[in-house]
């Protein structure tokens, strides 16, 4: 009887902690689609009121309130060619106050053909985009079709740091200082350089430039305690890395990478080198990283510090678990939805990740 007693409550605390473990994997894949029929959200961020400005990368800005999308005019001229278009978009840290929006798009501006990756600051006046101002504006223009980036953040300090892809020049742009491409940029609010930017005093540089040596940083955000710029990137076949953006460092791309070429050929033989620092992770093969955001918030407490990452190529996002500056495990959540662009924790707390061809979805809890 005592074998029997036994046998009863062994099977049913197997069931017990099933049920557990299923009941804990519910947000997994569990969610809301909030606004529905976009094709790419490049990017987008929440108002004060809680409505939704969205970029469309083939240059539509779109003000989403009450279930209707509204397009914003005034935009500026965009260069829709390959990965490039209208791309990253946030507010102001004192947006309340002043008005100010800052978006990243392809720009043709300039005596070339072809264009290159530029940051503006407007104001939304009557759907209508006013007090337009370029801050910057990368050069030399080129026809190809890759690698513009691009994200925005502010800092604790509403310094404003924006990246720009190597524009497919691997062997001339992301090592050299005195070109744009292949960087993370620091700039005040105003568009203006701060002095203390790590380049201001090198002749010849890009004074705006903050760190150099990157291919393709489609994801940034603020760690929420530490205040740091983390940072994804694109690699090759390979070698996608997650770095924590440190001023005037160089992280390394073309000359080190864990990453071959499409072809199946090397490019580097070497991982590592003096004065190149090294990814805090990478992955191999590549999941083609799109989107970043911490989480924070108190709505998802098992989640509170792990890192979200989307993937372009396997159409999911990666909750990467953090411990020590280390990710020491990723679980697959959002599966098979389609191509995550942007992730975003939003001011009610909640996860919100743009999927093209389907739309904006909220991460239930």
């Amino acid at each position: 009887m005592k074998r029997h007693y036994t046998l009863l409550f062994t099977i049913v605390f197997i069931s017990l902690l099933a049920c557990a473990q299923e009941k804990k994997d519910t947000t997994k894949n569990n969610y809301e689609l909030i606004v529905p029929d976009l094709t790419i959200p490049w990017g987008f961020t929440f108002l004060p009121d809680n409505t939704i400005l969205i970029t469309e990368k083939e240059g539509k800005l779109i003000h989403y309130k009450n279930g209707a999308k509204t397009e914003i005019s005034g935009l500026p001229e965009i260069y829709v060619r390959g990965q490039g278009g209208l791309l990253d978009i946030a507010l102001h840290p004192d947006f309340k106050n002043n008005g100010w929006i800052y978006f990243t798009y392809a720009s043709p501006k300039g005596t070339r053909k072809g264009g290159n990756t530029a940051l503006m600051r407007a104001k939304i006046k009557n759907n209508t985009l006013i007090n337009k101002e370029l801050l910057y504006k990368a050069e030399p223009n080129t026809t190809k079709g890759q690698h513009f980036g691009s994200r925005i953040v502010f800092d604790k300090n509403s310094y404003l740091y924006f990246s720009i892809g190597e524009r497919g020049d691997r062997d001339t742009n992301p090592q050299d200082i005195t070109r744009d491409g292949g960087k993370i940029y620091r700039l005040h609010d105003d568009g203006s350089i701060p002095e203390d930017n790590p380049f201001i005093n090198v002749s010849n540089a890009k004074k705006a430039i903050y760190s150099y040596g990157h291919r393709n940083p489609q994801g940034m955000t603020i760690h929420p305690e530490s205040g740091a710029i983390w940072s994804h990137e694109h690699g090759p076949r390979g070698g996608d890395e997650i770095n924590i953006i440190k001023a005037g460092k160089n992280y390394g791309w073309p000359v080190i990478s864990y990453g071959i070429n499409y072809s199946g050929t090397k490019f580097t033989d070497i991982t590592k080198k003096e004065g190149m620092e090294q990814p805090l992770h990478y992955w191999d093969p590549s999941i083609a990283p799109s989107g970043m955001a911490f989480v924070s918030s108190e709505n998802y407490k098992k989640w509170k510090g792990n890192l979200l990452v989307g993937s372009l190529k396997y159409q999911y996002v990666s909750r990467c678990i953090i411990q020590n500056n280390t990710v020491i495990k990723e679980e697959k959540i959002l599966e098979n939805l389609g191509r995550v662009r942007s992730i975003v924790q939003a001011p009610d707390g909640y996860i919100y990740v743009g999927i093209e061809n389907l739309g904006i979805v909220k991460l239930l809890n």
